[in-house]
């Protein structure tokens, strides 16, 4: 058995060369909520010292909110910030002869996406319109990921190691107690019933039905590299690989 960790790098918090060795791929932030052209070229060289899969983190473009906002910008204006975002990374890699294995939204409009058809379609659109064989990566049963795979583009199901979960598996508002998980074992059993169970224990103590090939561990979390060392050596004791 295998799973992927994910880590969104880039953003600032100073500790994406020491959570490197504990992830299989990585989500650089491409300027929109943080980053530059100095942030993404330090992390893809990092990524490639450790073999790490490189994906591009876009958002909407609003670095005073960190992306956690949604803004009233419109359709047009939104896919080409989207697009504008991967290429930036992607003209970096190319430099440094690497390639883009996916591309992951970042907060509001990730969750906008999951739930909002308009917000699903936009992203959607820009990532079709880059032409690239990347993977997407979303969450399960969520509107964009069934747009996404109608348009033949490759996903995978992404779950949140240092989140609570909703019962229709929304993630729970930052601004409510409890939403975002700190303790290494409480997170390790609730990612390892979503890989082995495919269950998530919800904030209502119910268990739903999820699908995961991906875990995410935020990487602003301010116990993020605790959490994906415990994660890594947890995981690879009980023989399900990090890939």
């Amino acid at each position: 058995m295998e799973i992927d960790i994910n880590c969104d790098l880039g953003e600032g918090m100073d500790n994406d060369e020491a959570i490197m060795p504990y992830i299989s791929s990585c989500n650089i932030a491409c300027g929109a909520h943080a980053g530059d052209s100095a942030t993404m070229s330090k992390t893809i060289t990092l990524a490639k010292k450790h073999h790490v899969k490189i994906g591009a983190h876009p958002s909407y473009p609003d670095r005073v909110n960190f992306g956690r906002k949604v803004l009233d910008i419109s359709s047009s204006e939104l896919i080409t910030s989207i697009q504008d975002q991967v290429m930036s990374l992607k003209t970096l890699l190319a430099k440094s002869d690497n390639t883009l294995n996916h591309i992951k939204p970042h907060g509001a409009l990730y969750n906008e996406a999951a739930i909002n058809k308009e917000v699903a379609s936009i992203v959607v659109t820009a990532v079709k319109n880059l032409e690239d064989d990347v993977q997407l990566y979303v969450p399960y049963k969520s509107i964009i990921a069934a747009l996404a795979e109608s348009e033949g583009i490759q996903i995978k199901y992404e779950g949140f190691a240092d989140r609570a979960y909703e019962d229709d598996l929304q993630l729970v508002s930052r601004a409510l107690n409890g939403s975002v998980l700190h303790d290494p074992e409480v997170i390790y059993q609730h990612v390892v019933r979503m890989i082995n169970d495919q269950q998530v224990a919800t904030i209502s103590g119910n268990l739903k039905e999820i699908i995961v090939d991906t875990i995410c561990v935020h990487g602003d979390n301010p116990n993020a590299l605790g959490i994906v060392k415990y994660l890594f050596e947890k995981l690879t004791a009980e023989g399900i690989s990090i890939k």
